[in-house]
């Protein structure tokens, strides 16, 4: 599984990448727009993501702005959301609204930050990446 992290914070970052290298490589963005730059990268070569899990509130450019991005770069590539990557959006965040915009965005999953690794895990293998 390949899995890129997007999250300007520094603590929810490393307890993400070290839960998440368990299961495969993993790639790190601090921005939105570094998140979609890493996203056309890896897409370009060949090597693509399986998993991106997504700040809401991040420098640049906010995670509902980058997965916009994401998803029209595999539309782009005739591939559609659901046979694209998983994307799980992170949050502070839990208010309902924000909820609902993230899933009107294309994301599959909205985890409440501090993240319950479990919860995580189980969104894992309900999407089959492990």
């Amino acid at each position: 599984m390949r899995t890129l992290i997007v999250e300007d914070d520094f603590t929810a970052r490393l307890t993400l990448q070290r839960f998440l290298s368990r299961y495969g490589e993993c790639d790190v963005a601090v921005s939105g727009k570094e998140a979609v730059r890493a996203f056309r990268m890896a897409s370009e070569t060949g090597s693509g993501y399986d998993l991106v899990c997504m700040d809401i509130i991040l420098p640049e450019m906010d995670g509902k702005e980058a997965v916009r991005q994401i998803r029209t770069l595999e539309r782009e590539r005739g591939i559609l959301s659901s046979g694209g990557a998983k994307i799980i959006m992170t949050s502070a965040l839990d208010d309902i609204r924000d909820v609902i915009r993230s899933f009107q965005e294309l994301c599959d999953a909205y985890l409440v930050k501090p993240v319950n690794l479990g919860d995580l895990r189980t969104h894992l293998r309900a999407f089959g990446l492990v």
